[in-house]
């Protein structure tokens, strides 16, 4: 087993969406090993209930600590509001979501206290981002958006084209109607239509899971004197449970960078205590 602060970072998401918090973890901490997993077999996450979800992300989690990381990283919302609990409470190694810090930061941003939120179905439906923001700011008002159409046209690898701008225009009017000034973008996808959110929105901050969770867990990893030393390049990997070949030609379309051999892994279910 690697000291404690050389082991890897694991990170699991959905699909290709955790990508753009891994790519703020490349860039703020880039002495770091990551491990990534996208479970692109079980896409999408929004229309998954709660206990399959927990018992989804315990049999990943599972995975992730056989390959010896010291943390895992949900960077993933839905999971995020499903499962992060019941994670931290099981398991022996620190477990951070997406969700904590980026309702703190939308009510730092916020002058009128009118938030809007787009998430999945089943983030908006579990409440959590609406509980966040209260418990910093009883008086916020959120204007919460279920776009269960939206990460999966991502996710699907295809060109953006009218059909997607319709898509995003749908979704955001009712964020115009309340006249937002925030935007918390709950889904790690929806950073990569983050232009065509803007054109909706203009006068509004968006409001992102990458650069807020990399904040934390360089932090975290700080605290916990679980750094790992600089001078030095670190490594990543990735692992899918779908089809290789597809997740490596789509996570190398967004990220701009070589993926390398992507490792097919099925975790299978694990048990949602």
């Amino acid at each position: 087993m690697a000291g404690n602060a050389d082991r890897p970072i694991g990170v699991f998401d959905s699909g290709v969406g955790g990508l753009t918090v891994l790519d703020e973890l490349l860039a703020r901490l880039p002495s770091e090993d990551f491990i990534y997993f996208g479970d692109t077999e079980w896409f999408p996450y929004g229309d998954k209930s709660a206990e399959d979800l927990r018992a989804r992300a315990d049999a990943i989690a599972g995975w992730l600590l056989a390959q010896d990381v010291k943390m895992i990283v949900v960077a993933c919302n839905t999971a995020t509001a499903a499962a992060l609990a019941h994670l931290q409470t099981h398991l022996d190694v620190p477990v951070i979501g997406v969700m904590t810090a980026e309702s703190h930061a939308a009510v730092q941003s916020s002058r009128t206290r009118r938030i809007g939120l787009l998430a999945t179905e089943a983030t908006v439906a579990s409440g959590s981002y609406q509980r966040m923001i209260a418990a910093h700011d009883a008086g916020a008002e959120v204007t919460a958006v279920a776009c269960p159409r939206l990460a999966p046209a991502i996710q699907s690898g295809d060109p953006f084209d009218e059909s997607v701008v319709d898509m995003v225009r749908e979704y955001t009017q009712p964020l115009r109607d309340a006249d937002v000034d925030t935007v918390i973008l709950g889904c790690t996808h929806y950073p990569m239509v983050a232009k065509l959110i803007r054109r909706q929105v203009p006068d509004a901050t968006l409001i992102s899971s990458g650069e807020e969770i990399a904040r934390e867990i360089a932090d975290t990893l700080g605290r916990q004197g679980m750094l790992r030393d600089g001078g030095r390049e670190g490594h990543y990997a990735f692992a899918c449970s779908g089809d290789p070949d597809a997740f490596g030609t789509l996570g190398t379309r967004f990220m701009q960078m070589p993926f390398g051999d992507v490792q097919h892994v099925d975790p299978g279910v694990g048990p949602a205590t």
